[in-house]
């Protein structure tokens, strides 16, 4: 899948526009189609800044398959006004951190600092992502830290298998390949190579810049134009891209196992299926059957495996949401020679809930869970400022805590039966990662 693919270019100049969306919450529109969101919280002394761009690892081909991970590592190694020593130091100097991570459909550029020291942030970080130069020399230096980097998820199983899990849902479509590459694609990856990829995608349209904390929307709308004036997203004029939609539901293999042979001293397990896209109304339903699968202490599989039976140390369940599609899985860390008892245990978990639903204290504890997470989870000005980006990259609009707490009150057992029949009532696949001979599924 290409960038615009299920979007469309603009076919007409966007307005600038600025309106209030929610107490506290504007969000202004740029002559180029690049969104500035923010929220004001007057009681924090804090602000936290993300630029997001909604491109991800699915956009590669596999020539460039890593190219987005790659990309990351580069903006802050250097611009036309600072090295990568002056990007660190000028935020660490007034006691801020900056950081960046890359998923599947988007990429984010972050630093939280205190509220005085935001026209900073905002002018570092939008010349880190607009206007770095890539020098072929760092490009080299980032190649081999990515390689070791590589290397190091290898030596961590216990993500490793979360990997395999999604090839073995999705096979070499760009939903199941590795967010970071691999030493194949990696090392022949070239500066020219990247440098396109990151000005062919990295456009106005496909950025969001998202604050919140102690600010003013007009001043930070200003900060951003300032920092923009005169780098390549100082563009024409554009409408934003709206969310990734996807052109048909993604293809997923036949169910299958997919064991690795590594030499650990746990076995390394996920099991579970293809799952629902972020735009599909029963993900709120598939919240609460999550929790109440193995979303905590309280969980089915927490009690069954570690509580009863002290089989695992880890084990929970978890969904995963793309744009057109997602995975739901269920993960045990457990002694090699116990790996059959607890997967046989998860088995007939998974069936029961898929056949008898869930009881009504089930469901008032999945939906409990579900608020308090989301609204204990809004604490921070970070997490205020993911959740204004997210909405608008992924989603188009911002769904109001009051609205969000209403559809998860809303569930019914019914609901969640259904969706629990839908997902886990038919074969699933195997991830193993553990001291097994690959493709031997553990004894």
């Amino acid at each position: 899948m290409t960038a615009n693919e299920g979007r469309g270019p603009a076919t007409r100049p966007a307005r600038v526009s600025t309106r209030t969306l929610q107490d506290g919450v504007k969000k202004t529109v740029l002559p180029s189609g690049l969104r500035v969101i923010t929220e004001a919280i007057p009681t924090t002394r804090s602000a936290a800044l993300g630029i997001w761009v909604g491109i991800g690892s699915r956009d590669e081909t596999p020539a460039l398959h890593g190219a987005s991970h790659f990309l990351e590592h580069l903006l802050f190694k250097g611009t036309h006004k600072r090295t990568a020593l002056e990007i660190s130091s000028q935020i660490e100097a007034v006691g801020g951190e900056t950081n960046a991570f890359t998923t599947k459909e988007y990429t984010c550029y972050y630093a939280r600092v205190l509220d005085t020291d935001l026209p900073l942030a905002v002018d570092v970080l939008v010349d880190a992502v607009a206007d770095s130069i890539l020098d072929p020399t760092d490009v080299e230096t980032e190649r081999g830290v990515i390689l070791e980097e590589i290397a190091m998820h290898e030596d961590e199983p216990g993500d490793e298998v979360h990997d395999v899990f999604a090839e073995a849902i999705y096979g070499d479509h760009p939903l199941g390949r590795l967010i970071s590459g691999t030493p194949e694609s990696i090392t022949p990856m070239t500066r020219d190579q990247i440098n396109r990829f990151y000005r062919r995608r990295y456009t106005a349209p496909e950025i969001v810049v998202a604050a919140a904390g102690n600010l003013d929307h007009a001043t930070v709308v200003r900060l951003v134009r300032k920092a923009l004036a005169g780098t390549p997203l100082d563009t024409g004029q554009a409408d934003p891209a709206p969310p990734r939609k996807g052109n048909a539901r993604v293809r997923v293999r036949k169910a299958h196992d997919i064991v690795l042979h590594r030499d650990t001293e746990q076995a390394h397990i996920v099991l579970g299926g293809p799952g629902l896209g972020r735009h599909d109304q029963r993900r709120f339903a598939l919240g609460v059957l999550n929790n109440v699968l193995g979303g905590g202490m309280s969980s089915r599989l927490f009690q069954e495996i570690r509580e009863k039976r002290g089989l695992a140390y880890s084990v929970y369940s978890y969904a995963g949401q793309y744009a057109d599609s997602g995975l739901i899985g269920v993960y045990a860390g457990c002694a090699p020679a116990k790996a059959r008892e607890v997967l046989d245990l998860i088995r007939i978990e998974l069936d029961r809930v898929a056949t008898d639903g869930i009881t009504p204290e089930e469901l008032l504890r999945g939906r409990g869970m579900a608020k308090g997470s989301y609204v204990l989870g809004l604490e921070d000005s970070g997490s205020r400022m993911s959740r204004l980006a997210k909405s608008e990259l992924l989603h188009g609009d911002l769904m109001g805590v009051d609205e969000l707490l209403a559809r998860v009150d809303a569930v019914t057992a019914e609901e969640v039966h259904a969706v629990a029949a839908d997902l886990l009532a038919k074969p699933l696949s195997l991830a193993v990662v553990g001291p097994f001979d690959s493709g031997e599924l553990p004894s």
